[in-house]
């Protein structure tokens, strides 16, 4: 082999180390941004489980907010209220200034982490009219449904009042 073909040999194998190096870089900064819907029966079922790391899991938690669940102490930016699939209800826990459309009886999507058996949200998106419901939410609260009314076991951890 000579020298001319030497020297091609290496940058083409440089270049191939940099492009895998590059592609590793980035798939590993998507999967930490990536952020998993579920629904409270599934939360409470536990299949949002920890991150890679051990540590809570970020993830979207998308459901109608329950009747009469909202509550905001005066003169405070804390808000709780309960989310809710038909099946499970889950207390979610948000600090700072809600959506102007955001209201009970209205489906929500809130992005964040379990801490026990609450949800802490980080940002809290609501649907634009009442005839809309993002896909996401609306598939997973139907696919939730019909497992329920197959004759999956109903968990009493899994009930409204919890």
């Amino acid at each position: 082999m000579n020298q001319i073909r030497r020297r091609r040999l290496l940058w083409v194998l440089a270049l191939v180390a940099a492009a895998g190096l590059a592609t590793t870089l980035v798939a590993m900064a998507l999967q930490r941004n990536i952020a998993y819907l579920y629904t409270p029966v599934e939360v409470l079922r536990g299949e949002a489980g920890a991150d890679a790391n051990g540590g809570r899991a970020r993830f979207r938690l998308g459901g109608m907010v329950a009747k009469g669940s909202f509550q905001r102490a005066s003169g405070s930016l804390e808000s709780q209220f309960r989310v809710t699939d038909g099946d499970a209800e889950l207390a979610v826990v948000y600090r700072g200034i809600l959506p102007d459309l955001f209201r009970e009886n209205q489906a929500v999507v809130a992005t964040g982490r379990m801490d026990g058996d609450v949800f802490v949200a980080e940002q809290i998106l609501a649907k634009h009219d009442e005839t809309y419901m993002p896909k996401e939410v609306a598939d997973k609260m139907g696919a939730a449904h019909q497992k329920h009314e197959v004759g999956a076991p109903a968990d009493a951890a899994l009930g409204a009042g919890n």
